[in-house]
């Protein structure tokens, strides 16, 4: 983890290198002039890079805070030059979630809610749902923000996944809104499902998913 922790903040620090300045002084003069573009909130990137765990290791002892962001440049750079799915190897999962809100079921705003699920087979098209995703949450395109936590994006050796938790998952109209809306946005033309995090944590998950888009 102590090479992961490094990479993280020394590939930040490359995005402001005056050579990688110079491929675009003139967006940046523009960017500049205009000043920096504002969010509603302030979002925060998360990583967890899944090695074996150490015996007596806590669930979720992996999962690490990467940056806090709260204008439209900041996103793109830490997009660009880190948060890239198909960047990862191996078990590895990004989650862009609300700044206050950790990834976890323990998580005040998360314990009595669910997530969305898609699933990709191939490394183009899940870095493309989760951009599409990352700037329609960052964007507010979501009638039902309130109720969106975040958005997870799980690389596995088999087959990738897209998860978007939501925070109330007993109420079956919002969700079902959500997952119409998501499934637009991604484009995903299979079947969606929607589970209940008291589900995954009984080991009892709903067959076929508690709600289907």
């Amino acid at each position: 983890m102590a090479e992961v922790e490094a990479v993280v903040p020394v590939a930040v620090a490359a995005a402001e290198t005056p050579e990688v300045a110079a491929e675009s002084d003139a967006g940046a003069a523009e960017a500049a002039a205009k000043g920096p573009h504002k969010l509603q909130r302030q979002w925060t990137f998360w990583y967890d890079i899944q090695t074996k765990p150490k015996p007596g290791a806590a669930w979720g002892s992996t999962l690490k805070k990467g940056y806090t962001f709260d204008t439209v440049e900041e996103f793109w750079c830490l997009y660009d030059q880190i948060f890239k799915p198909s960047k990862l190897q191996g078990s590895a999962d990004f989650h862009l979630f609300k700044a206050g809100v950790e990834p976890k079921w323990e998580d005040p705003e998360c314990a009595n809610g669910g997530k969305w699920t898609v699933i990709s087979s191939r490394k183009p098209n899940l870095d493309t749902m989760w951009l599409e995703t990352c700037m329609a949450l960052i964007g507010e395109q979501f009638d039902e923000s309130q109720e969106i936590c975040g958005v997870v994006a799980s690389v596995r050796q088999r087959q990738d996944k897209l998860s978007l938790w939501t925070k109330t998952a007993s109420n079956e109209a919002v969700q079902v809104d959500i997952g119409k809306k998501w499934k637009d946005i991604v484009d995903y033309n299979d079947k969606m499902t929607y589970s209940f995090h008291d589900d995954s944590r009984s080991q009892k998950p709903s067959r076929g998913g508690r709600y289907t888009v």
